[in-house]
Order: structure tokens, then sequence, then C-alpha cells
């Protein structure tokens, strides 16, 4: 059996990253460290069992994210993780709150296979998939490691 269990993000401030994910979507905060050895403040958030490890890089040789991670089509191109999708109950309320928030929005919802998806920036940048799973489609869309194939 797998199961996710974390997403690690590199974050530019994590205070402001922190307080983020506490207001956006009720992330706890879990630890709170720095590991000298990466240079780095490492922090776990917590939510119904699933964890961000947020990272803040405290050199000053740090890179930011480059302005083609920040849009979806164009993410596509580059090689890498593209965004974590949040499974939600009611889309239109979330994205009443995100957008008090001045939450910045990639792609307003939209339909996709009966599904109501959209996407979402952090505040550093990071793409963020919410989807509003309809009954038979998202029924449809899981599967597990041993549905795939390894045939080459």
């Amino acid at each position: 059996m797998i199961t996710p269990l974390h997403e690690g993000i590199s974050v530019p401030d994590m205070d402001a990253a922190i307080q983020w994910y506490r207001r956006a979507f009720g992330f706890r905060l879990q630890s709170d460290k720095v590991l000298p050895a990466l240079n780095s403040r490492v922090v776990f958030l917590e939510l119904d069992g699933f964890q961000l490890e947020l990272f803040q890089y405290l050199g000053a040789d740090g890179h930011p994210l480059p302005p083609e991670r920040r849009e979806p089509n164009e993410d596509l191109k580059t090689c890498g993780v593209k965004h974590v999708a949040y499974r939600v109950d009611d889309l239109a309320k979330l994205m009443a709150h995100l957008e008090d928030m001045g939450v910045d929005v990639a792609i307003a919802p939209f339909e996709m296979g009966g599904n109501l998806v959209c996407f979402v920036r952090d505040c550093s940048g990071s793409l963020i998939e919410l989807i509003q799973c309809r009954p038979a489609p998202c029924e449809q869309q899981k599967g597990s490691m041993s549905d795939v194939s390894h045939d080459r």
C-alpha cells in the first residue's frame, strides 16, 4: 500500500508561508526547526493527516521561483513537480474565502471531466490545484499503484 505523506515546498519567507497556509486552508504547525547542515529553516504543517514540509533556504545564494513556474500551462514545459491538488467539498465557498484573503488566482474555476477545477498561487507563487469532484467522475479517477502498468 502507498499513501501520500507530505509535499515539500521551498519558500522565500517562512513566516508568511506559515500564515498563508493557516489562513487559506487551516493547516496547523507541527514543527519548526533550523537545520544548519542544510542552511535552512524547515517547518511541517498538517491538515487531516497530510503534511506540508516547507523549506526556507537561509543563504544569500538562493534562487526565486522562475516566472514560468507560476503559470500552469507554461510550467508543463519544465520537468519536475507541477503542483499539489486538494479535493474540496465546496469550491465556490473556498474561492470566496481565498478571494477575501486576496489570493492570486492563476486560473478561475472551470469544468473539466465533470469536476470543478481551479488553480491558485500561494504567497510564494507556487501553484495549487483545487478540485470539487462530482461523485461519478471522482470514482473513475481513483486508482492505486497496482492499477499502473509497468510495461514499456
